[in-house]
C-alpha cells in the first residue's frame, strides 16, 4: 500500500519491520531553501529496503517513507525532546549534516509553522501507520514485534568515538522488549562481525513510543554500521559485502518471527 509519503508492504507474520531514514526524496519546496549539501542526502540509511529485501518472501510486514530524514527525522519527538540528553544529536527538523555542514541558505531555517507543517504532512502518516499496523498485528496474532532498521556511518565524530561496532541493538535498556527476545537475539552468531546491546545507540523514538511488552508489542532497534554492506567513500551497495551480512539479518528476522509466534 503506498501513500503519499510512506509505503506499507502487508505481510503474514506477526513483524513489522520499520525504516523511517531509508527515504531519499526532499520535496522541491523544501529543497529551493537547502544547500547543495542537503541535497546530496549523505545521511540516509542507505539501501535498507535492498539489504533486507528478503523480508518479504519471510513474511514480514515492511514500513518505508518517501522523504529524506532532513525533510523531518521520522524517529524524533514531535515535542523536540533530546532522546540522549546531553550527548550531540540533529534536531525534528535536522538543520546541519552529520559532518555538522548547515542545510539550509541562510535565514531559510524552518521556523515552527513549518516544522508544524512538516509533522502535519509527513510525520504523522507514518506514525499513525505504525500504530494502525501494530494493531492489526496484534488483533491477529496476539503478539506484535516491530524491528527498527537502520544504518549508519561507521565513524561519526560528532555522535561517537572511534569506529562503531557492526551490529548495536537497542532495547531502551530493557524497557522495549521482552528480555528473552534480545538474548535470544544476543545468542546468534554474528562472527565475525561485532555486536553489543544498548551503547551507544539503545533505541530510538519509535523504538521506545510504541514498546507495549506487557501487552505483547516488543520493539528492538538495529543500527548497523554502514561498513557491512557498503563502500563507505562513495556510499555505493557493495554487493559482495551486502551478500556475507544478509545471512546474519536472515537469521535475526527469523529470530525475531519465532519469538513473536510463540
Amino acid at each position: 500500500m503506498s501513500q503519499a509519503s510512506y509505503t506499507l508492504i502487508e505481510g503474514s507474520l506477526p513483524l513489522l519491520i520499520s525504516m523511517p531514514h531509508n527515504g531519499t526524496e526532499i520535496p522541491e519546496d523544501i529543497k529551493a531553501v537547502m544547500t547543495d549539501v542537503a541535497g546530496k542526502v549523505e545521511d540516509t540509511d542507505w539501501y535498507l529496503d535492498r539489504l533486507y529485501d528478503f523480508a518479504k518472501a519471510m513474511g514480514a510486514y515492511i514500513l518505508m517513507p518517501k522523504y529524506n530524514r532532513y525533510v523531518i527525522d521520522l524517529n524524533r519527538d514531535p515535542s523536540g525532546v533530546s532522546l540522549y540528553p546531553g550527548a550531540d544529536t540533529t534536531e525534528l527538523c535536522p538543520t546541519s549534516s552529520f559532518k555538522s555542514e548547515p542545510l539550509y541558505l541562510a535565514g531559510k531555517k524552518p521556523d515552527q509553522q513549518e516544522i508544524d507543517r512538516r509533522v502535519g504532512l509527513y510525520w504523522q502518516p507514518y506514525h499513525q501507520a505504525i500504530s494502525d499496523t501494530l494493531a492489526q498485528i496484534k488483533q491477529r496474532f496476539g503478539k506484535a514485534v516491530m524491528l527498527e532498521a537502520h544504518s549508519i556511518a561507521s565513524v561519526v565524530p560528532r555522535f561517537f568515538d572511534g569506529q562503531l561496532p557492526d551490529f548495536n541493538f537497542g532495547n531502551n535498556s530493557g524497557e522495549s522488549c521482552a528480555a528473552e527476545m534480545l538474548q535470544a537475539i544476543e545468542q546468534l552468531d554474528f562472527a565475525p562481525y561485532s555486536q553489543v546491546s544498548n551503547g551507544r545507540f539503545k533505541g530510538g523514538y519509535i523504538t521506545r513510543a510504541y514498546a507495549k511488552p506487557d501487552a505483547n508489542i516488543h520493539t528492538l532497534q538495529l543500527e548497523l554500521s554502514q561498513r557491512a554492506y557498503l563502500d563507505e567513500d562513495t556510499l555505493d551497495y557493495n554487493q559482495q559485502k551486502a551478500d556475507a551480512v544478509k545471512p546474519k539479518l536472515q537469521n535475526l528476522v527469523k529470530q525475531l518471527i519465532e519469538f513473536a509466534q510463540q
